[in-house]
């Protein structure tokens, strides 16, 4: 289990706040909300779940007032996640209490955890779907009208929801994701996804492609490729006539549209291989942008985390990414405190993040998951202020080197792609760089969002580059 530390260098654009809603309103007159905490996955489920409740006689709406079902999409890979997720539920309780008949269910990666707990939280939850069981949501539903308790938790290894289009949820008309395949077959040590989502399964490389241009069509001009491990991507006709690697698939979306950017989250470094960077290299709208989850900058502590690379192997990744792509963005994922992790190991996360120069990272304090093979094998042995002062200095380093790296780009020009107003002033727009650096820009009267335009660095934070459109 991972806890993230609240001053984290936390801007990696496909990860959504965590919670995001929606409703849509059921033909017979009631009206149901939906609430997504964690990760792209969950927010990009949460738009299959609205399309498959629209087929069923369902119509999205905007406003939580007056619903009668609420359903919590939620996330099991960190504490912080679920603790939200329970003290909402206790809120809804309360809810209950003045409105009898108000139907609460919770779907996804903490419904297929804990599944029969959440069915004994009396008065609490009525419902409870895991990420392969959308499709039975409508007669689940029925089963809670007629007054019985409904679960759902049956792991698929094919369900992809492929035919499936997805209704955009709070969307801004311009950033869309597609999701290209389900579940884990890494077993990370410290991580619940295999079990939460089961095992990997590729989906139909055509119907993401359809889903990419019916995107265009209503004027998108970005998609990001969604899987928990998108380069482990492969897909193989029924009749095995036909093999689509996930760089292929790269390049068949990115052939779709000379104006559509595309992007994809997340790489494991011991999959993304050159064919995807030559990709990448000769299609000038597949972004040159790549998270690359580290974890640690230690070899003994990678091996205990079982990501299959060293520290070697991982900087060697590193160096052939720059070698081909030059201007290349990178992100990552770090740990501190893993299970046994000394104080020199510890400097040697340090030192590998020195080496790499991220553009920004993920960073969390180490907690177990109950079911992982961490909680099973090892001693969760570090002391809570040793990870916390171990993190507070991981922070530290990435924030160092965040702004040295964006210092480096004032007086540079970088093509944007406006995304809309920037949060703290409605007389600038926001977007981002090829490498997903967020700039800030004032306002010329001409372009607006959905526009590339070229954007001159003047100055930067830690966080992003403020510039003006030339």
């Amino acid at each position: 289990m991972l806890k993230r530390q609240s001053d984290r260098v936390s801007f990696f654009p496909i990860f959504a706040p965590l919670m995001e809603t929606t409703t849509a309103e059921i033909a017979n007159g009631r009206k149901l909300y939906i609430e997504s905490y964690g990760c792209a996955m969950n927010m990009a489920d949460s738009e299959v779940i609205a399309s498959i409740l629209k087929e069923n006689g369902y119509a999205t709406a905007q406003e939580e007032e007056g619903a009668d079902i609420i359903f919590l999409n939620t996330c099991a890979i960190r504490e912080n996640a679920e603790d939200r997720v329970w003290n909402r539920l206790r809120q809804l309780k309360a809810s209950k209490q003045h409105k009898p008949d108000l139907i609460v269910g919770v779907l996804g990666c903490m419904a297929e955890r804990l599944k029969a707990k959440l069915l004994d939280q009396e008065q609490m939850v009525d419902l409870v779907v895991g990420p392969d069981a959308y499709r039975d949501l409508p007669n689940l539903l029925a089963k809670v009208d007629d007054g019985q308790k409904a679960v759902n938790v049956l792991l698929s290894r094919e369900e992809t929801y492929a035919e499936i289009s997805p209704i955009r949820l709070n969307s801004n008309g311009i950033n869309a994701f597609i999701s290209i395949m389900r579940g884990c077959d890494n077993m990370c040590s410290f991580c619940v996804v295999p079990f939460t989502r089961g095992r990997e399964r590729s989906r139909d490389p055509h119907s993401i492609v359809r889903e990419a241009e019916e995107l265009v069509a209503a004027g998108y001009k970005e998609v990001t490729l969604l899987g928990q491990n998108v380069d482990s991507y492969k897909w193989t006709s029924e009749d095995e006539s036909e093999r689509i690697t996930f760089a292929q698939l790269l390049e068949m979306t990115a052939q779709v549209s000379p104006e559509l950017r595309v992007r994809f989250s997340t790489s494991h470094p011991k999959d993304i291989d050159d064919e995807v960077l030559h990709v990448m290299a000769r299609n000038e709208n597949v972004c040159n942008y790549i998270h690359l989850p580290a974890q640690s900058g230690n070899s003994r502590i990678l091996e205990k985390m079982n990501r299959t690379y060293d520290r070697e192997w991982y900087l060697a990744k590193v160096a052939r990414i720059r070698e081909l792509i030059p201007d290349c963005g990178i992100s990552c994922d770090i740990i501190s405190g893993f299970c046994s992790e000394t104080e020199e190991e510890h400097q040697d996360t340090l030192s590998l993040m020195e080496i790499s120069q991220f553009d920004f990272s993920y960073m969390y304090y180490y907690s177990e998951r109950p079911g992982t093979l961490a909680a099973r094998k090892y001693e969760d042995d570090i002391p809570e202020d040793v990870k916390k002062r171990r993190l507070q200095e991981i922070i530290d380093v990435q924030h160092r080197i965040s702004k040295a790296k964006h210092q480096t780009y004032i007086g540079k020009t970088f093509k944007v792609l406006i995304e809309g107003d920037s949060k703290k002033s409605k007389t600038d727009f926001k977007g981002r760089s090829d490498q997903n650096v967020m700039c800030i820009f004032a306002k010329d009267g001409v372009h607006r969002p959905g526009d590339y335009v070229n954007v001159r660095i003047n100055a930067c934070t830690t966080t992003s580059l403020i510039g003006e459109i030339v």
